[in-house]
């Protein structure tokens, strides 16, 4: 009798442990900062539309971007490109860059 009971704490015991604690990965999520829209632009972007973003040979000025484009269009380049420029983000670093780049006017 003893020998099941044991056996029967310690299976739980294990049992629960398994199968518990699986809100760290949610809490992890739930506290993750959003992207940083201006330190990836200037991260993925300097590269092409040069260091303050004021265009070079091969890719236009996006420093003022936020005053001919809107965010939605912007996020639609960012994802897709357009003319020369190939796709370059997607999801939430995406989303994040065209709401940095939308505020430069």
């Amino acid at each position: 009798m003893k020998k099941a009971m044991l056996t029967l704490v310690f299976g739980s015991a294990i049992f629960l442990a398994a199968c518990g604690g699986g809100d760290d990965k949610e809490k992890a999520d739930q506290g993750a900062k959003a992207p940083d829209g201006e330190a990836i632009a200037m991260k993925s972007c300097i590269m092409c539309h040069g260091g303050e973003l004021q265009g070079q040979a091969n890719a236009p000025a996006i420093n003022d971007v936020g005053s001919r484009l809107s965010e939605e269009e912007i996020l639609d380049v960012i994802e897709n490109g357009k003319g020369k420029m190939p796709p370059s983000l997607k999801g939430e670093d995406a989303k994040a860059v065209a709401a940095w780049l939308a505020t430069q006017k």
